[in-house]
C-alpha cells in the first residue's frame, strides 16, 4: 500500500518543521516571554456582544438579592426590574447593557446591530426606568446594589452620554432620573462610611468609586466628584505596602490592592500618584516583577469562575497604571498575560460565567490600547 499524503498532513509537517527550526534557533527563555497582544477588533467584538445579547432579555435563572418586608414585594424579576431583569442579576444586566452600547458605539456594523438596538430601546424605555426607580423607593431597598450595581449604572450612563447618536441621546434622557437617584446615593452614603471595604467581590469600595469617578468627571458632576475625592483621600492615601502576596482569595474577581491603586491613580495628579504608588506596591517598580495569572479550576461553578474576572480586572488596572506612569511599562506584559489567559475561555455553555464575563473582558480590552 502506497501512502499518499493529504494536503492537511503536508501542512502539518511544514508547521512542525518550522516550529522545530524556531526552537533550535531561539532560546526557550525567549519563547516563554512571548505574549500575543490582545486587541479589540470586529471579530472579538462580535464574540463578546453575543454574551449580553443572549441574556439581557433572559429572565431565568435569576438571583434577585431582595429583602422582603411583606408579601406584596413577591413578584417575578421582570415585574420588579422591567429594564434590568436579565443576565441572572441586576448588576450583570446593567453592565450587559453597557457592553452592548460600548460595542455598538465602537463597531456600528456589528452582528445583530439592528436587533441590539431594538432590545436596548425596549428595555431602557422611559416607563421601564420609572419602574426601576420605584423599586429603589420601596421599603428596605434604598441601598439595593450599593455600590457595585450603582457603579455599573453610572458607567452605562457615561457611555450613553458621550455617544453622539440619536438612540443614545434618547436612552440617556430615559435613564437620567435613575442616575440621579444613584448619584445621590453615593453623596449620602460615602461620608457615613468610616472604613473602606477591602474585598475582592462586589462590595469593594475602590471599584465602586472608580467608575463613579469616571462618570463625575465626564458629566461634570462637581458635588459627586468632591465626595469621591474626599473619600479616596480619607480611605487610602496613608496606605503603604499592600499585601499583594495574599491575593487572590478563592472567590475574587477584583484585586483589593490593584483596584485601590486604580482609583487613587484617577484622583491624584501623576506626580503625587507616583510617590504614593512607590510606597503602596514597591515591588512593582522592579522591571522583572512577575504576577501569576489566576487559575480557574471549574468554570461551571459560579464562584470559582470569578477568577476569570480577576484576570480581566487585574489587566485593566495594570494597563491604567502603566499609562499613567510610563516607567511602569513592564506591567503591560503582565496585563496581556492575564487578559489572554481568560479571554479564550469565556464563550461557552456555562451561564455561571457567560452572563457577566464578557463585560469584564471588554472593559479590559478597552484599556489595552
Amino acid at each position: 500500500m502506497i501512502f499518499k499524503p493529504s494536503g492537511f498532513s503536508i501542512l502539518f509537517f511544514v508547521v512542525l518543521l518550522m516550529s522545530s527550526c524556531k526552537n533550535k534557533s531561539q532560546p526557550q527563555s525567549d519563547l516563554d516571554t512571548e505574549t500575543v497582544k490582545p486587541k479589540l477588533n470586529v471579530m472579538q467584538a462580535n464574540r463578546l456582544a453575543s454574551l449580553p445579547f443572549g441574556c439581557i432579555q433572559t429572565e431565568y435563572p435569576n438571583k434577585l438579592g431582595q429583602t422582603l418586608h411583606d408579601s406584596t414585594q413577591l413578584k417575578n424579576p421582570k415585574t420588579l426590574h422591567p429594564a434590568f431583569y436579565g443576565c441572572f442579576d441586576w448588576h450583570s444586566s446593567v453592565h450587559g447593557h453597557w457592553s452592548l452600547v460600548s460595542l455598538l458605539r465602537q463597531f456600528p456594523d456589528i452582528n445583530n446591530a439592528s436587533a441590539i438596538r431594538e432590545k436596548l430601546i425596549e428595555n431602557l424605555s422611559k416607563g421601564n426606568i420609572e419602574l426601576e426607580m420605584d423599586y429603589f423607593k420601596m421599603k428596605g431597598n434604598a441601598t439595593y446594589e450599593r455600590t457595585y450595581g450603582w457603579a455599573w449604572l453610572l458607567k452605562l450612563a457615561e457611555e450613553l452620554y458621550t455617544w453622539d447618536d440619536p438612540m443614545a441621546k434618547e436612552l440617556s434622557a430615559n435613564l437620567q432620573p435613575l442616575v440621579d437617584v444613584i448619584v445621590q446615593g453615593y453623596i449620602d452614603f460615602l461620608p457615613k462610611l468610616n472604613y473602606p471595604i477591602r474585598v475582592g467581590e462586589h462590595s469593594n469600595t475602590a471599584f465602586g468609586m472608580s467608575l463613579a469617578w469616571d462618570y463625575a468627571i465626564t458629566t461634570h458632576q462637581g458635588e459627586l466628584q468632591k465626595v469621591l475625592e474626599t473619600s479616596v483621600t480619607r480611605f487610602y492615601l496613608n496606605d503603604v505596602a499592600c499585601p499583594l502576596s495574599w491575593e487572590p482569595s478563592g472567590f475574587d474577581f477584583l484585586s483589593p490592592c490593584l483596584q485601590e491603586a486604580d482609583v487613587v491613580r484617577k484622583v491624584l495628579p501623576p506626580d503625587a500618584f507616583k510617590k504614593w504608588f512607590k510606597s503602596f506596591l514597591p515591588e512593582m517598580a522592579n522591571s522583572s516583577f512577575t504576577m501569576e495569572t489566576g487559575k480557574v479550576s471549574d468554570r461551571t461553578d459560579g464562584k470559582l469562575v470569578h477568577i476569570d474576572g480577576l484576570n480581566f480586572s487585574r489587566a485593566w488596572c495594570l494597563y491604567g497604571i502603566a499609562k499613567t506612569l510610563p516607567e511602569y511599562a513592564h506591567l503591560r506584559h503582565i496585563a496581556d498575560e492575564h487578559l489572554n489567559y481568560s479571554l479564550s475561555s469565556i464563550v461557552d455553555d456555562n451561564y455561571e460565567g457567560t452572563h457577566w464575563l464578557g463585560t469584564f473582558a471588554l472593559y479590559a480590552l478597552n484599556h489595552s490600547e
